[in-house]
């Protein structure tokens, strides 16, 4: 995902101002895709100049509301049936293929770190799914399908990373699962 297409599917609905976009943005986007106001104002610049949205009021202070224009609608249809996925980069499970470079106990309290940080991040989606500001909008509708994946994906690192503590507790070479495949 880009700043880009998220910016113009914030305002698939309503126009908005940088502030108003940056707000909706920290309230719903921030958890998958996380990015600053100069990222964001910057973007803003690059597709208005692009013609994707345009300025449809300007208020007191220099501010702008933007909307999407039918090509910005275009380019983010286009971008989400035909964007083509790509290898993800995960720093921490790169740290993995070197674990054997620390002491045992050393590599176990790293992993039991993962553990605890999802462990941390999955609480904080919990909470955020119990807010119950939740509508039927589109942000809201697929937010929810967006949230859970991220439970999901949480609480399966943070099996994941308890397995993995133990497997480098109890001495097992890298790559040998115990015969446990499945995190049992």
């Amino acid at each position: 995902m880009s700043l880009r297409h998220a910016l113009l599917g914030l305002l698939v609905d309503n126009s908005g101002s940088g502030y108003d976009l940056i707000k909706l943005f920290d309230t719903s986007l921030a958890n998958v895709w996380p990015a600053t106001q100069s990222q964001v104002y910057g973007e803003l610049n690059r597709l208005d100049g692009e013609g994707l949205i345009q300025v449809v009021t300007e208020g007191a202070r220099g501010r702008k509301e933007y909307g999407l224009t039918a090509a910005g609608a275009r380019e983010l249809r286009r971008w989400l049936v035909e964007k083509e996925e790509k290898p993800q980069r995960d720093e921490s499970l790169l740290q993995v293929f070197f674990l054997s470079v620390l002491p045992e106990e050393q590599a176990v309290r790293l992993l039991l770190g993962k553990a605890e940080t999802a462990a941390a991040r999955h609480a904080g989606l919990v909470a955020l799914r119990d807010t119950g500001d939740w509508g039927d909008g589109m942000l809201s509708v697929n937010g929810r399908l967006a949230l859970e994946y991220g439970l999901r994906l949480r609480s399966m690192e943070e099996e994941w990373a308890r397995w993995a503590a133990g497997q480098v507790g109890a001495g097992a070479p890298a790559g040998v699962s115990n015969g446990a495949s499945n995190g049992d």
